[in-house]
């Protein structure tokens, strides 16, 4: 990944006085930094503002790139004025970054309260497309994708979040769910036993050099990661998981794969 060439011909819209500025939502590397485009690149040398998740992880990505630019934070647990605060520099021509940590700003993330408001005032917002693990965990699942639902995290108590399964479930669409190591194995178990051990594929480690999918029955995957897990009882990396509808089955009326395979192995390759 390379700095912009100062010389490249700049595409970003020029605002005149008094007109409002622009919000981009830039997707960022969700692990392997060649994946940051070079638009993205681009407008992060060209904007007056960052706003990002995290300073620090969003500095580091900056540093590397060679690029200074004005950073400010805007997550969860900013105060109630920041969102005014930056309306407030957009509505006066400026035009302002919004990143996450990894992937798209506004999926399953604090951002979009940025975004609904900005929308709101008749500012302008750009999203550029960049990684995200929802869809690539998608992509590579081997599931159906014509129909799926997005749940961003599940509820942490088992209770709440069995119920939560059956109802994403009644939609009879793929599912897709993010997933921390404390909670996947637990989460996997939950996915078997309220919903009839259904086919699923959990992205591991995506676009990083230890990516893989691990497929098969809800249940069998939960036990390969718990042979796995270390000491704490946790496996080692970040999850996507998806879960197929209920009987599922490929246009031959077999299960997309046979249960036990279409694992993939570790790329230690990764290109």
């Amino acid at each position: 990944m390379e700095a912009p060439d100062p010389s490249r011909r700049k595409m970003t819209r020029v605002t005149r006085a008094g007109e409002p500025g622009t919000l981009f939502l830039l997707g960022t590397p969700v692990g392997n930094l060649e994946d940051l485009s070079a638009r993205a690149i681009r407008l992060l040398s060209e904007v007056d503002l960052v706003a990002a998740e995290d300073t620090r992880h969003t500095r580091k990505l900056l540093t590397h790139l060679g690029l200074h630019p004005r950073l400010v934070s805007h997550h969860q647990h900013s105060r109630p004025d920041r969102v005014g605060k930056l309306l407030e520099q957009l509505e006066a021509g400026a035009k302002v970054a919004l990143v996450t940590d990894a992937g798209m700003p506004g999926v399953s993330d604090p951002g979009w309260t940025l975004v609904a408001a900005a929308a709101e005032r008749g500012i302008t917002v750009v999203p550029v497309p960049g990684a995200c693990a929802l869809v690539l965990a998608l992509a590579g699942s081997g599931l159906p994708t014509g129909s799926f639902v997005f749940d961003g995290f599940l509820p942490r108590k088992p209770g709440p979040r069995r119920r939560r399964l059956e109802t994403l479930a009644a939609a009879g669409m793929t599912i897709v769910v993010y997933e921390s190591p404390h909670r996947v194995i637990a989460t996997l178990q939950d996915v078997a036993q309220s919903l009839d051990d259904p086919p699923v594929a959990v992205g591991r480690e995506l676009t990083k050099v230890h990516e893989e999918f691990l497929r098969g029955k809800a249940s069998e995957v939960a036990r390969t990661l718990s042979e796995r897990a270390g000491k704490d009882g946790r496996p080692l990396g970040e999850f996507t998981v998806v879960i197929g509808a209920g009987g599922e089955k490929g246009q031959d009326g077999k299960r997309p794969w046979p249960v036990g395979q279409g694992r993939s192995g570790r790329c230690s390759n990764h290109p």
